[in-house]
């Protein structure tokens, strides 16, 4: 069936094409009773309007791509509730993709993208190429970065101050009595899972107490690989008293390990999170965790992207601290 275009409702509602074009565009300039005429028509023939038609009348797109590392994460499908909500407000609509934390699955995400010439680029970056954002940008596209900065990138952020929050972990284990605590990742290569970690050692440092033990399980995500972790974990000499994770899904992971070893959460290894999802109140033992508001971080990322002028509002960076909500997964030595 052919498609239907703006002269057929013309044509449908007895109207010129420029009603159309108002009705479509600029609705508060036509009268209502053509307005409702126009859109019956419209439904009658079975109007769908082109996304490239608008873009060649140099309309801006509806369109924002949000790129993360991992769509599956309950974290980042959080973090798109918050842009969808305000792009939505805006009559726009979010493309969500995942990059898998690789490099080269980012460069063809991003190209595909700038093909579709979209309204901008939200993204969580896997920081395999540094320039390859700014280059984005340089060619027509807004690119804000999110719970990411870039130091020298002519763009915006919207971030969480992440070696806070591995301070407070810190702070909170070593106010417990834990002086042997060990950090989890999926991997350091991420910035923010960086700058935990720096703030977790630094608050160690400050203390006086020897530095967090590395552990990395393969999937932080999954049982498989954080089980395997586990089994470093509870052998290392001196044995941690409490391990600091990457995210709520590894913390939740590193419990149900530690607990088929027989192991009591908080009595034999206390254990935080970070994010604090959902779930986090709900599981048992409840998690303590690292809390940071992840549908306004979401949300301001959006309202940074569509507030970008034909001048720009570059190296504005917004910052979100986190916040240590303590439940039943750490307690005192002893």
């Amino acid at each position: 069936m052919k498609r239907r275009g703006m002269r057929d409702v013309a044509a449908a509602a007895g109207v010129s094409v420029s009603t159309v074009a108002n009705v479509l565009n600029n609705p508060g300039v036509v009268a209502e009773g053509t307005r409702r005429r126009v859109e019956g028509a419209m439904a009658e023939i079975g109007f769908v309007r082109s996304a490239a038609a608008r873009q060649l009348r140099g309309l801006p797109s509806r369109l924002v791509g949000s790129v993360t590392l991992d769509q599956s994460n309950p974290f980042y499908a959080e973090l798109n509730r918050g842009i969808e909500d305000h792009l939505d407000e805006a009559g726009c609509m979010l493309l969500a993709c995942s990059t898998d934390q690789r490099g080269d699955k980012e460069l063809r995400v991003l190209q595909l993208l700038e093909e579709h010439s979209p309204r901008g680029v939200i993204i969580t970056p896997t920081g395999a190429n540094p320039g390859r954002l700014a280059a984005v940008s340089g060619r027509g596209t807004p690119v804000v970065l999110l719970d990411a900065r870039q130091d020298g990138a002519d763009l915006c952020a919207a971030a969480v101050d992440h070696v806070l929050g591995g301070r407070l972990a810190g702070e909170h284990l070593l106010g417990l009595g834990h002086r042997h605590i060990a950090f989890l990742t999926a991997g350091d290569d991420i910035e923010p899972v960086r700058e935990r970690r720096a703030g977790l050692a630094a608050a160690l440092e400050d203390a006086g107490a020897p530095p967090p033990v590395g552990v990395r399980a393969a999937e932080a995500g999954f049982s498989a690989g954080t089980d395997a972790a586990v089994s470093k974990l509870v052998h290392f000499d001196p044995k941690p008293t409490a391990v600091v994770c990457v995210n709520d899904i590894a913390a939740l992971a590193v419990i149900r390990a530690l607990q088929a070893r027989g192991l009591r959460v908080p009595g034999d290894m206390s254990v935080v999170g970070y994010d604090d999802l959902p779930f986090a109140a709900h599981v048992r033992p409840a998690l303590t965790t690292i809390a940071r508001p992840i549908r306004a971080l979401g949300r301001v990322a959006a309202e940074l992207l569509l507030a970008e002028g034909p001048a720009g509002h570059r190296h504005r960076e917004l910052m979100f601290a986190p916040r240590l909500v303590v439940r039943a997964t750490t307690g005192r030595i002893g």
